[in-house]
């Protein structure tokens, strides 16, 4: 499966994962050899320092580059791969399965619009398969492959790959994540990778390769319902120039000259009176992935943070103050009742406080009422004041969150509901502050 033609071909961001020793590294480094990806020589140079040196030669050695890799057999940062097949190239982002560098995992994995879960078939569903599982949830990366590894080690029994195919599909199932497909393989004897085994006959699907060739780019949000966060709202005062400028990055949908809009919290209607654009002729539509600025018909007060959606659509954006959320917590503090974080979602930023621990995502029955480093969770989060959001599932953007301990970025989340009536949001852009505005902007106008 040499591929050897120089024309533009289709790229992929995959990542690859896996608790550590399940053999994920081995499985890049055999796609890499066995499509003949690799550099010319560098297969045989590798097997000549193993032999040189008297180590046996194994195939993650192709990827080990960093010398704390060396030494410790694990894989601390994300390396890019690129990697070749008939269908398209692949950036094949290798991301630590160790414990403690989920973080790295969770930066590598961020770019990926598909991924390949490792499991070791003799030691099982670890947790680690089930954090990093949440993790892929979380950045919503819906095209999963679990290759299950190692069948070798356990005679290439058929039993032991589906009694870990249905115990993981159970809890991948509790975070609405479905993989592609399961395929029982053997990185390091190259079975299932480019070619079916002969050693499992029982198995009649398509290979690791095959499958990450069916495997889609995302398509645009554009379809989907318009959305914006405000970033900010830009004033100008030279010149003349008395516009007010909402800007901000449109993260699905679009919008035109003349389009209703409704911002959220503050349930604010105005219409697009022109869409600006620096240093260009003027635009009639903007789209998704655009950072866009728009002047309004009406003259109103919004702050940064708040959604601008258009308001015939009825879009799956809510205004809520209490969100129910699965949560994965890095901090080195527990995320604990009776302390006030900072959760960022969009371009809004909103104090919030654990009310409630509905279940713990993992293994075993813990008893503690917090989530500890590297604990899973479903949680109920009350905030300081209502803000719009989505439900993941109905927007990545508007759905997903950082959670912030004093200066640290110490966990991250997804929305998955509403859980509560929003309070009075007058009382984050109520009248008192349209009054004050009007009244600023008519004594200061050249200021406001």
């Amino acid at each position: 499966m040499i591929y050897t033609s120089n024309a533009p071909r289709e790229r992929m961001n995959i990542v690859i994962t896996g608790h550590v020793d399940h053999g994920k590294s081995t499985l890049v480094g055999r796609l890499l050899a066995d499509t003949h990806s690799l550099p010319e020589g560098k297969l045989q140079a590798v097997k000549d320092s193993c032999k040189k040196n008297g180590r046996v030669f194994e195939y993650a050695f192709l990827l080990d580059a960093l010398d704390d890799e060396q030494k410790q057999g694990i894989t601390i940062d994300s390396a890019r791969i690129f990697f070749k097949s008939k269908v398209r190239e692949y950036i094949i982002i290798d991301a630590p399965g160790h414990i403690e560098f989920l973080r790295n995992m969770l930066s590598g994995a961020s770019r990926a619009v598909a991924a390949v879960l490792v499991i070791d078939a003799a030691e099982g569903v670890a947790e680690n398969s089930k954090r990093h599982g949440l993790l892929l949830s979380l950045l919503g990366i819906s095209q999963v492959l679990v290759a299950v590894n190692k069948l070798d080690a356990v005679h290439y029994d058929r039993q032991v790959f589906e009694d870990i195919k249905a115990e993981y599909t159970a809890y991948l199932s509790t975070l609405k994540v479905k993989p592609i497909a399961f395929v029982p393989v053997s990185a390091r004897e190259g079975k299932n990778i480019t070619g079916l085994a002969p050693e499992m006959p029982w198995y009649t699907g398509k290979t690791v390769l095959e499958i990450l060739d069916s495997f889609h780019n995302l398509v645009s949000n554009e379809d989907s319902f318009f959305a914006m966060p405000v970033q900010d709202v830009y004033r100008f005062s030279n010149d003349n120039d008395d516009r007010r400028i909402y800007a901000g990055t449109i993260v699905s949908g679009e919008i035109s000259v003349g389009d209703a809009v409704t911002f959220l919290p503050s349930h604010k209607e105005a219409h697009i009176k022109n869409i600006e654009v620096w240093n260009a002729p003027p635009k009639k539509r903007a789209v998704t992935g655009e950072a866009s600025g728009f002047t309004l018909e009406e003259e109103i007060y919004v702050r940064r943070g708040e959604v601008m959606v258009k308001s015939a659509e009825h879009a799956p954006v809510e205004v809520a103050d209490k969100i129910r959320a699965n949560v994965i917590w890095l901090g080195a503090r527990p995320l604990s009742f009776n302390k006030t974080y900072l959760l960022k979602l969009g371009s809004v930023r909103v104090d919030a406080r654990l009310e409630k621990i509905e279940r713990f995502l993992g293994e075993g029955d813990q008893q503690y009422n917090e989530l500890r480093r590297h604990d899973c969770g479903s949680v109920l989060l009350s905030l300081s004041h209502p803000i719009a959001v989505s439900t993941f599932y109905d927007n990545a953007s508007l759905g997903r969150f950082v959670i912030v301990d004093g200066y640290d970025a110490a966990g991250g989340g997804i929305v998955l509901e509403k859980a509560a009536e929003a309070g009075d949001v007058s009382s984050v852009t109520g009248d008192f502050e349209e009054e004050l505005f009007a009244l600023l902007r008519k004594y200061f106008p050249h200021r406001f």
